[in-house]
């Protein structure tokens, strides 16, 4: 398994993605808010979130349980979706 930064180029790890010995390549979210990197992941085939940061951005304190719920929800869904590709 590798877990690599998004490229720049669209598909640039292919080659490892591919590759009969790698299981999977995971990806890091690289600093960037969770659209940006959910938008950058979603042109990546075959490469999945492994988003920490941009994961919890959102998420504070003192929301009340439903603003939480709501705003992860939201994350985790839009997070499934860039990894479908």
């Amino acid at each position: 398994m590798l877990k690599l930064t998004l490229p720049e180029v669209d598909n640039f790890y292919k080659e490892c993605i591919e590759h009969p010995n790698c299981h999977r390549v995971v990806a890091l979210s690289g600093g960037y808010p969770a659209d940006e990197a959910n938008e950058r992941l979603s042109k990546q085939n075959g490469m999945i979130a492994s988003f920490s940061r941009a994961f919890a951005a959102g998420l504070f304190k003192d929301q009340t349980e439903e603003e939480f719920n709501t705003t992860l929800d939201t994350t985790i869904e839009g997070t499934f979706k860039a990894s479908c590709t």
